[in-house]
């Protein structure tokens, strides 16, 4: 078995328990691991490399591909069913988390947290000034409604706001947690609109300025999949036309495979004039990624594996 990325130490033993050997080598690259892979039978990933067909046709013994966590975009899916590798993911693991910090990044924008605490630290007390606005009683849309769209409508229901999801390949999903809508019911119901959907060339860009311009009334935006489903000159401009009042986001398209790099260059221009918003909440793609969400992924794929043996 080979680990491509880090995992929670759980996982090894689970996997070691089956009678796999277990390797790492943290400073190896594409190209190195292009050279061993012919070796194993698995390979456990994040984001570190591309499994692309390339890599897939040097896996000569390769039976899975296990992703600790749940976007699939960096393997090419299709090509490994056609050779018969299974490709695994672990979303069950990281739902919940994902979920959490959705609801904390939009209780921070609608409280003006991030404001009002940097004001305080600096012994300056504005209240009205920080007057916030009540998630009770308005309209989340959500797009999407899989592990992590789901888990979402739960941990929103205690909030008493109204709950609806559209999600192009499931029906009858809807509960006395979430009304089942059209996207034409969501462009004039939504008050605050939240994405769960995996990163396809279906969905890439598919928050932009149509998008945008398609609602009846001024949204909130919450981004905790990929960043490249949502275009950021076309949040921009939507945001100084008033269409979206603000907006979360733990993800941005700017970010590169591996989800490190982007401070290591010049900041695009959108990007620059996105971060002096002020009607904005940012994080460095971390929903989905606490301490309990590490030892559930762990879990989760582990028990996927086994049930492939």
């Amino acid at each position: 078995m080979l680990f491509v990325d880090t995992a929670h130490p759980s996982l090894q033993d689970k996997l070691e328990a089956m009678g796999f050997q277990c390797d790492y080598f943290p400073d190896y690259q594409y190209a190195d691991y292009l050279r061993i892979i012919a070796d194993y039978a698995g390979i456990i990933i994040r984001s570190k490399i591309p499994v692309d067909s390339v890599l897939l046709d040097a896996a000569s013994q390769l039976r899975f591909v296990g992703r600790v966590g749940a976007g699939m975009e960096n393997i090419d899916y299709e090509y490994a069913h056609k050779k018969g590798i299974v490709c695994l993911n672990a979303p069950e693991g990281n739902r919940d988390a994902v979920a959490e910090q959705a609801i904390g990044m939009l209780l921070m924008l609608f409280n003006n947290l991030l404001k009002a605490d940097a004001e305080v630290r600096k012994g300056i007390w504005l209240r009205e000034e920080n007057r916030g606005v009540e998630l009770m009683g308005k309209t989340v849309a959500i797009i999407g409604y899989g592990n992590t769209g789901s888990a979402f409508a739960g941990k929103l229901s205690g909030f008493e706001a109204k709950v609806i999801a559209y999600d192009k390949y499931k029906s009858n999903f809807g509960s006395s947690m979430v009304e089942e809508v059209s996207m034409q019911k969501v462009f004039e119901m939504a008050d605050i609109v939240s994405l769960h959907v995996p990163l396809t060339k279906e969905t890439t860009y598919l928050v932009n300025s149509g998008f945008l311009e398609s609602f009846q009334k001024p949204v909130y935006i919450i981004n905790t999949s990929r960043g490249k489903v949502l275009n950021t000159a076309d949040l921009l401009k939507a945001m100084d036309q008033r269409r979206v009042l603000g907006a979360c986001l733990d993800v941005l398209e700017f970010e590169k495979t591996s989800f490190e790099a982007l401070s290591e260059n010049k900041l695009p221009a959108a990007l620059e004039n996105l971060i002096q918003r002020k009607n904005l909440v940012l994080s460095p793609h971390i929903a989905g990624w606490t301490h309990e969400s590490n030892l559930k992924m762990a879990k989760v794929l582990a028990a996927k594996i086994g049930n492939i043996m």
